[in-house]
């Protein structure tokens, strides 16, 4: 790919004109309303990043199956959801040309312990993450259950698809030498590893047809001994260049219980620059990458390397939903993030997700306020909602 400037529009293969190279990325914003359907908070959050000047807009951790959801906020997209509010927030979502798509997930061995049972490629008993093995023929319905959601997600009004392979999440787990300790097919040398990737990438694409976006996002490191390793993701992207995806979303880290998070250590830059580097030289695909960019200057150096194609914004996006508008007019080439003197464990993360909420309801303000308190209500919500989703799917 050339180099390109942040406001030049974007083609992907399947022939779609992404307007240009500034994306939200996934967020778990937890605004689903406890039964996986979207609030009118999401609905008006979604809609202000759309007005806001994003050309796209990745929506995080929309469910298939209610028994293996991130947080009880997620949104379940499955036969049996009402279409109308999703058919609402994709048409919202869709305002000023931007492109709005469901980041297609599945926890696994991280699924929610209230209101699942968690499963992932390989047993584990672990402090703080315990799950069983799933058998062979649980393994073989995760490629039909993404392709249903695709499927969904395309009759609803959505433009495209991401399917979640990265942070530490089921499609991760299986990639994972860390997770997946299997001895059949699915196990042991990445091309094994690999294989539940390739069968969900083919099996989305044959539901949703050849001008339908389906992306993918990958970890470049699970940043944990064990884990996936650049070496192994690199195969990765190289065997995914030869699918029908259009886009490659580079992301790194796990949220395996006790992993430090490239986001909350403060760095000054892109986290996985290096990565993309070398991943540019294993694909022709559009690649995005995603993770600590702070600045108009690092987007716009990144895309004239020819480095990324697009880049994805998550918390400058939280702090200000219009920065793309904001940065064509050549305002706020610098966003202030918040500096926390001290901070619990998780009170960053939902510092911004409470932010989400805010922005949704068109009432954030420039004050920090108390990280302690946004802990408080994070968690307050989840467990209202985990009893709203336990009530409403029963515990699986």
């Amino acid at each position: 790919m050339q180099s390109a400037n942040l406001f030049d529009p974007l083609t992907l293969p399947c022939g779609m004109v992404l307007k240009c190279r500034i994306a939200k990325s996934a967020m778990s914003d937890s605004l689903g309303d406890g039964t996986g359907h979207p609030t009118e908070d999401q609905i008006r959050l979604y809609q202000r990043w759309a007005k806001g000047g994003t050309a796209l807009s990745i929506i995080g951790e929309v469910q298939g199956h209610p028994g293996y959801a991130e947080k009880p906020g997620n949104l379940l997209l499955n036969p049996n959801a009402d279409p109308a509010p999703f058919r609402e927030l994709a048409r919202e979502g869709s305002a000023d040309d931007t492109r709005i798509w469901p980041q297609l997930g599945h926890a696994g061995a991280l699924a929610h312990a209230p209101t699942s049972t968690p499963r992932g490629p390989s047993a584990l008993d672990l402090p703080g993450l315990r799950c069983a093995e799933m058998s062979l023929a649980e393994i073989r319905r995760v490629p039909e259950d993404f392709a249903r959601t695709t499927r969904l997600a395309r009759d609803y009004g959505f433009s495209g698809v991401q399917i979640h392979a990265a942070h530490g999440f089921l499609l991760s787990q299986f990639l994972s030498p860390l997770f997946n300790r299997r001895t059949d097919e699915y196990g042991g040398p990445i091309e094994n590893r690999m294989r539940l990737l390739m069968e969900t990438v083919n099996a989305c694409r044959q539901a949703a047809g050849p001008d339908f976006a389906i992306a993918v996002k990958l970890n470049a490191s699970d940043m944990l001994e064990g884990g996936l390793e650049e070496a192994d993701s690199l195969a990765v992207v190289a065997a995914l260049d030869g699918t029908s995806i259009d886009l490659l979303d580079i992301s790194g880290g796990t949220y395996f219980p006790g992993a430090r998070s490239a986001s909350d250590g403060g760095g000054k830059g892109p986290y996985f620059l290096d990565f993309a580097r070398r991943a540019r030289s294993e694909t022709n695909k559009p690649l995005m990458l995603t993770g600590g960019f702070k600045t108009y200057q690092q987007v716009e150096e990144t895309l004239a390397d020819g480095i990324a194609d697009i880049a994805g914004l998550a918390r400058a996006m939280v702090l200000n939903p219009a920065l793309p508008d904001d940065w064509r007019a050549g305002r706020s080439l610098v966003p202030e993030f918040p500096r926390f003197a001290s901070a619990p464990e998780g009170g960053i993360t939902a510092w911004y997700t409470m932010r989400l909420t805010e922005i949704g309801q068109d009432r954030e303000t420039s004050e920090i306020g108390d990280l302690d308190q946004a802990l408080r209500d994070y968690e307050t919500r989840d467990a209202e909602r985990s009893e709203i989703w336990s009530r409403h799917f029963g515990h699986r």
